[in-house]
């Protein structure tokens, strides 16, 4: 049934991805455009979605899982297929005949139809699980509030496809404040759940009962139960962050990057795509500030200086120089403060507006920087915090951004007060252990509505 389900989806893409094609040469054309290159174009765009979809996740199963992260992952990999696509058609020398027009026509329909169509399939079957229909029942090992917890998350996402019929309590001398059945007898717990067509266990314990665990899956194994483990890590784990595969082996993940080797790559895709995109759309401003910087001030036109990247490699920031040539104390760097004499007048406005970070781009393309992530500091601000500021090292776990959550929600510029500078680690950490595309895509708008009126930085 899976199977049949997953052909019918692949069958669904390709033809949205023609259907799109066909409408956008209506709005360009006024007619169904059938020229070969563009039939061509269309023909190597279908064939990479069913080559490359499938590494996107997007058509594994999505109950109980975000829809908007389904959005993002389904629009990340229509926009690695057109990439591909286009530089296919690059390489044979026929990009030259297809409309850029109907190609950004074709890009924004045909993405907006498949994800559209998952919406509505997924829109129905949240109302068909409303209706209880289309359920996985599930029974709770576990005990004390992370139990609780799992059932009330349950309870609170009625479309995910999952009901909470039973628990048993691992832990009889605590109290399982539930709505569901509480068993502490083992083989009552079991005969009801073989009998009762459960259809998943998941076991919602601490590390500590290991001999829970290893009961419960043994008694399972040699059922059509889905058992799952979802571990109570929260006094050990730095982030929610899931299990990997290391070595074949399944590991949780309590202190290291929150972001799997897939994330990782989705985002190195992105930020390559978007850096060059950005660069070609802002050449001209950038040529513009460059002469501005050149012709009110004496030095060179960009400002490089030394920062910490993903896991503390070193590597050269640059922007374009904001203040007047001087020479800092050995050691010491100083932070420009309000009304700084230091700062140009073109430097200001291009600090206020956050002109001055364009040409970290560059950084983005060069593999040393990304797009949006914690910003990186100078290698003394580094040494100075890191000793005061607790988590402030975990920053360095993915590759430093241009932008981040902390920046877009305030703590930008000057850190004169230690407060300041918790309260940007804070926020790093929590888009660490909260990382999505669709985060990633907001704090990118709201870094471009925000960057042309911000008031910390100075």
């Amino acid at each position: 049934m899976r199977d049949l389900q997953g052909l019918l989806a692949r069958l669904f893409d390709v033809a949205m991805i023609v259907l799109g094609a066909a409408v956008a040469s209506q709005i360009r054309f006024e007619y169904i455009e059938a020229h070969t290159y563009s039939v061509a174009f269309v023909a190597f765009a279908a064939a990479f979605s069913l080559a490359l979809f499938p590494g996107f996740g997007v058509y594994q199963s999505w109950r109980g899982r975000s829809k908007l992260q389904l959005a993002c992952q389904v629009s990340l990999g229509w926009l690695v297929v057109q990439g591909c696509a286009l530089v296919l058609m690059f390489s044979l020398h026929r990009l030259d005949y297809v409309s850029r027009l109907w190609f950004a026509y074709w890009t924004a329909m045909a993405g907006g139809l498949v994800i559209a169509g998952r919406l509505i399939s997924h829109a129905i079957l949240a109302h068909v699980r409303h209706a209880g229909m289309n359920l996985h029942q599930v029974a709770i090992v576990g005990c004390g509030k992370h139990c609780d917890s799992v059932v009330r998350k349950i309870d609170s996402q009625k479309d995910s496809g999952f009901r909470a019929v039973a628990a048993f309590n691992a832990t009889p001398e605590t109290h399982l404040n539930t709505r569901v059945p509480v068993f502490e007898e083992h083989d009552a717990f079991v005969n009801y759940v073989r009998t009762q067509n459960v259809h998943e266990v998941w076991l919602a314990l601490p590390l500590s009962q290991e001999k829970t665990i290893l009961r419960f899956t043994n008694e399972f194994r040699d059922d059509l139960v889905n058992v799952r483990f979802i571990p109570d890590v929260r006094s050990l784990a730095l982030f929610e962050s899931g299990v990997t595969d290391l070595l074949g082996e399944a590991a949780i993940n309590l202190v290291a990057s929150p972001l799997s080797a897939s994330a990782m790559l989705q985002k190195e895709i992105f930020d390559r795509m978007f850096a060059a995109a950005a660069i070609i759309a802002v050449a001209p401003l950038l040529i513009g500030i460059a002469l501005a910087v050149k012709l009110t001030s004496r030095g060179p036109v960009f400002f490089k200086q030394r920062r910490k990247g993903a896991d503390g490699r070193v590597f050269t920031i640059y922007k374009f120089r904001s203040m007047r040539l001087h020479t800092e104390q050995a050691g010491v760097l100083r932070q420009a403060t309000r009304n700084d004499p230091r700062v140009t007048r073109v430097g200001a406005f291009l600090r206020r507006t956050s002109l001055d970070e364009l040409p970290q781009f560059f950084n983005v393309l060069r593999g040393d920087m990304s797009v949006v992530g914690p910003r990186p500091h100078a290698l003394e601000h580094d040494d100075l915090y890191q000793k005061v500021v607790s988590g402030y090292i975990h920053r360095y776990r993915i590759k430093p951004g241009i932008t981040g959550w902390a920046q877009v929600n305030g703590f930008r510029g000057e850190t004169d007060r230690i407060e300041k500078m918790e309260g940007r680690v804070a926020h790093d950490l929590y888009y660490l252990g909260n990382w999505s595309f669709g985060l990633d895509m907001r704090i990118i708008a709201a870094t471009i509505f925000k960057g042309l009126r911000h008031t910390n930085a100075y």
